[in-house]
C-alpha cells in the first residue's frame, strides 16, 4: 500500500485530535514512566511532544508498595510501585509550576481506592490552570468497596468512576485494563457515561519468581507487565475498540519504542500513542518515536498522519 520514496516532503501534518483536545503531534508520555514534571527535562523539553501525561495522582498522599518495585521479565518489565505519590494538592503547588514553565500540554492521570476518591480528585482539578488539557482516569485500581476488585474489570464500576469525575471541567480520557475478556463492553460503559477518549491499554497482570530465593521478584508479589511483550495485546485492544467505536478517539499504549510501532497502532485505529517503558531504556525514546514517525511519513509520501488512522480495517 505504501511505497518508499526518495522524495522529501517539505512538511508533514502531525496534528492529532483527541476529542476536543488538539495535539501538535501524536506522541505522549505514558503515565508512570515520566514522573510528575521535570524528571525528563534534562534530556529534552516535553513541549516537543503532543502532551505530557503525569504519573497517576490521588487526592491524598500514598506511600506505595514495599521494595523491590521493579524487576526485569522476559521481553518485558514487571513493576509494583503501588501508585506512590505526594497527593494532588502538593503536586499542584510544587510540581505543576515547573511543568507549566516547559509550555507543555498536560494530561493529569488520577486514581483512587473508592469512587469518592476520584470525585475528590476531580474537585481539586476543576479549578486547575488551563495548561491541564485533559484528565486520564486510571481505572486499574483496587476498589476497596468491592473486595478490592479492579474498577476497570467491571462495566458498572467503570461507569461510576467516570460519572464521579464529570465535574472536573476537562475532557475525560479513561485508561482501560487489558485483563478482561469483555473490553468492548467496559469501554462502551465508559463512553456512555462521559469518556471523550479511551487509552488502550494499562499493564497486564504478571509475576516473577526468584529461583535463588524461592520467592517473588517483586516486594508485593504480583505486579504489572509492560514493555515489548505487551504490544500485541495493546494493538488488538485498539483494533477491537476502533471496530466497535470508530468515532471515539483512541490512544494506543503498550510496547512502543520505534516509529513503526506507533504507525501500527495508528493503522489499527489510534489517533495518538504513548511511550512508556521504552523511556526507562532511553529517556529520549519519545523523541526517537516522533522522529521516526516523521521519517516514515516522508518515505511513504503521507502528508497527514490522520490519513493513517484505522486503515488496517480496510
Amino acid at each position: 500500500m505504501f511505497k518508499n520514496s526518495p522524495k522529501r516532503q517539505p512538511s508533514i501534518d502531525l496534528f492529532s485530535q483527541i476529542g476536543s483536545v488538539q495535539l501538535q503531534n501524536p506522541v505522549m508520555t505514558a503515565s508512570g514512566t515520566a514522573g510528575y514534571s521535570s524528571e525528563l527535562s534534562s534530556y529534552f523539553n516535553p513541549a516537543q511532544l503532543g502532551a505530557f501525561v503525569t504519573k497517576s495522582l490521588s487526592w491524598f498522599a500514598h506511600l506505595g508498595n514495599q521494595a523491590p518495585r521493579v524487576a526485569p521479565a522476559r521481553g518485558a518489565m514487571l513493576n509494583s510501585v503501588g501508585l506512590q505519590g505526594p497527593g494532588l494538592q502538593y503536586w499542584m503547588e510544587k510540581e505543576l509550576p515547573k511543568l507549566i514553565k516547559t509550555k507543555s500540554k498536560i494530561v493529569v492521570s488520577i486514581w483512587g481506592f473508592k469512587v469518592q476518591d476520584y470525585l475528590k480528585a476531580a474537585e481539586i482539578l476543576a479549578d486547575a490552570p488551563k495548561e491541564i488539557v485533559a484528565i486520564e482516569v486510571n481505572v486499574s485500581c483496587p476498589n476497596v468497596e468491592d473486595r478490592r476488585k479492579m474498577f476497570g474489570h467491571s462495566a458498572t464500576a467503570t461507569a461510576e468512576v467516570v460519572q464521579a469525575v464529570k465535574d472536573c471541567k476537562r475532557p475525560i480520557w479513561v485508561k482501560m485494563s487489558p485483563n478482561v475478556t469483555n473490553l468492548v463492553d467496559i469501554a462502551s460503559s465508559a463512553i456512555s457515561n462521559g469518556a471523550q477518549a479511551l487509552v488502550l491499554v494499562n499493564t497486564l497482570m504478571g509475576m516473577g519468581i526468584s529461583t535463588q530465593n524461592a520467592s517473588y521478584t517483586l516486594g508485593a508479589g504480583g505486579g504489572g507487565l509492560s514493555g515489548p511483550a505487551l504490544n500485541g495485546v495493546a494493538l488488538r485492544s485498539v483494533y477491537e475498540c476502533y471496530e466497535a467505536f470508530p468515532d471515539i478517539p483512541l490512544v494506543g499504549v503498550g510496547g512502543i519504542s520505534r516509529g513503526s510501532h506507533a504507525i501500527e497502532m495508528i493503522m489499527a485505529g489510534a489517533s495518538a500513542i504513548q511511550v512508556g517503558t521504552a523511556s526507562f531504556v532511553n529517556p529520549r525514546a519519545c523523541l526517537v518515536v516522533l522522529d521516526e514517525i516523521r521519517q516514515w511519513c516522508e518515505q511513504n509520501q503521507v502528508k497527514k498522519i490522520k490519513e493513517l488512522i484505522g486503515v488496517a480495517h480496510g
